[in-house]
């Protein structure tokens, strides 16, 4: 990686080391805690996804426009109040400020352009999934120690640390170099804009597929740690220590989808990322044990490299001067898609907890069959 790659990477291990900090217990503590039960958690994280659907649309538009740089950086700066506004919150509706600043996905659609620009193409997945990884390297100690400081001191301090970490990761990207999409295609001279990119049936269809993922990933994921507090009564601690396996699970998978991704097929890493979740859930759902839990927590892992594939295999279709528009499509539609995702989750728990991961381990190889069926090399 040049240095921006680096500086971004940075960026990502920083950020997620102190989102890990509150961001996995999040779903427990705010039943435990704030007294919101499995419907009111899932509206929450539905209306963060719908905030995020929009954000998405807007930041495809800007980062075609102006400088990707600065759509990233309005992106670090729209989270850093979260979880100071977390840490004030006495219910779970004194949460939703946050939530939707938690969902201000500005830099999404402006990060994936200017790392599509900046890379090697011929090891552009592995480039995206390295930087996934950052994310994942970032979480293999955060939940652990987040969950060892909301057991031992209470969950303030927890978000009090995740502010600063939020700001160092901020500052990073303050030294990376500016880059400018072009806004009108040099040979043609047409102007693209979202609407227009909808009509275009390869890019529509991988919209449609990544929608149907993304619904099923917000369905369970949220109420993972919530299912093993309430059904296998794991305590913070030992919570936080399976989401710090998760995320060096994640750190080294994604790194092993990259490379099958750039020398063998991009199609044949989503799809074995979706065949590992679907051997996860029956275990997370049918064992308590701790042995089988790790187990579980490792598989699940892979579903955090799903967007970053998508990125790898949607992103070099575009032309340079659409780019940020074009990705912004399947991560717009795909979030519509799943706003009510969590919601659904919530009333499906809410009747039985093991309904959601039921239901996502039938839909798992479904949709891997989609992708090995469908998809291009």
């Amino acid at each position: 990686m040049n240095r921006d790659l680096k500086l971004i990477f940075n960026t990502n291990l920083v950020g997620a080391f102190g989102d890990g900090l509150f961001s996995y217990l999040l779903p427990v503590y705010l039943g435990n805690s704030l007294g919101a039960d499995s419907v009111q958690i899932g509206v929450l994280y539905a209306v963060m996804a719908l905030v995020a659907a929009f954000t998405l649309l807007v930041s495809g538009s800007l980062a075609d426009k102006y400088d990707r740089k600065t759509i990233m950086i309005l992106g670090w700066v729209a989270w850093l109040p979260v979880p100071l506004i977390f840490s004030v919150a006495t219910n779970w509706v004194g949460m939703l400020p946050g939530m939707v600043l938690y969902g201000f996905w500005l830099g999404g659609p402006s990060s994936t352009a200017y790392i599509v620009t900046t890379a090697d193409p011929s090891k552009l997945t592995m480039t995206f999934t390295v930087m996934s990884a950052g994310w994942s390297i970032g979480y293999i100690f955060s939940p652990a120690i987040g969950g060892f400081l909301a057991a031992n001191v209470g969950m303030k301090l927890v978000f009090y640390l995740s502010f600063v970490f939020y700001a160092v990761a901020t500052s990073s990207l303050f030294f990376i170099k500016s880059q400018r999409g072009v806004s009108v295609d040099a040979r043609s001279g047409e102007q693209f804009s979202f609407l227009k990119l909808l009509r275009v049936r390869r890019l529509l269809g991988y919209a449609a597929f990544f929608a149907a993922l993304m619904f099923v990933l917000s369905m369970f994921r949220p109420f993972v740690p919530k299912f093993v507090s309430d059904i296998y009564k794991s305590n913070d601690f030992t919570i936080g220590v399976l989401g710090s396996i998760t995320f060096a699970s994640s750190a080294v998978i994604g790194i092993l989808l990259g490379r099958l991704g750039d020398k063998s097929s991009k199609k044949h890493a989503l799809a074995l990322t979706l065949i590992l979740n679907s051997i996860a859930l029956p275990l997370l759902v049918l064992s308590g044990n701790f042995g089988v839990l790790v187990l579980s927590f490792i598989l699940i892992s892979g579903s955090y490299m799903t967007f970053s594939l998508m990125n790898a295999i949607v992103g070099p279709l575009a032309p340079e001067s659409c780019r940020a528009h074009w990705v912004a499509v399947p991560q717009v539609v795909a979030m519509f898609a799943s706003f009510l995702a969590p919601y659904v989750g919530g009333f499906l728990y809410a009747y039985s907890p093991q309904y959601p991961f039921i239901i996502a381990m039938i839909a798992m190889p479904l949709l891997a069959f989609v992708v090995v069926r469908f998809f291009k090399k």
